[in-house]
């Protein structure tokens, strides 16, 4: 006797067995389903918008932000300066000139790197205050949940050939 696929695959992972009664094909059920996630969607939805407004406000640093890019733009114009001048001078002045100019173009990247580490870490910040106020203010209440329906592979093919069996008509 084979053993369906998903029992072969519980197996397999080593997952709990399913309950086959949970995985209903009764259409009034699955209706009774998106009616509960419909209702769950407008509290997700308010959610995000609460996220989303909470992080335009990195943008508040923006004078440290200018700054670094002029530390930035003054670095990559040291770098160009010194290696024109590296490439006019006699070849061995030539390299201490080069050493320099690539010090500089770390100093730029190194300014842009800090840059948008900044606003990383107050991207984490304001998202780790959003969670420990939405935990302080209900800690009772589960997050939303969503359910959905579960197919073996054989009911999956089965309803498609019926569907394809419809739409194609008899010569």
């Amino acid at each position: 006797m084979t053993l369906p696929t998903n029992q072969r695959l519980e197996e397999l992972f080593d997952l709990p067995e399913s309950e086959d009664e949970t995985h209903s094909t009764d259409p009034a059920e699955s209706g009774n389903n998106i009616k509960t996630n419909l209702s769950v969607m407008p509290e997700t939805l308010a959610a995000l918008d609460k996220i989303e407004a909470a992080l335009p406000a990195v943008r508040g640093l923006e004078a440290s932000d200018q700054e670094m890019d002029d530390l930035a733009g003054k670095a990559q114009e040291s770098f160009d300066d010194l290696m024109n001048l590296g490439m006019q001078v006699d070849s061995r002045y030539a390299s201490e000139i080069f050493g320099v100019a690539s010090t500089m173009l770390g100093h730029a990247i190194t300014a842009k790197t800090a840059k948008m580490n900044k606003k990383l870490k107050m991207i984490d910040l304001q998202m780790k205050k959003l969670k420990l106020d939405r935990d302080s203010a209900d800690p009772d209440a589960a997050a939303p949940t969503a359910s959905g329906h579960v197919l073996d592979r054989n009911e999956l093919l089965r309803h498609l050939l019926s569907r394809d069996n419809k739409e194609t008509p008899n010569s």
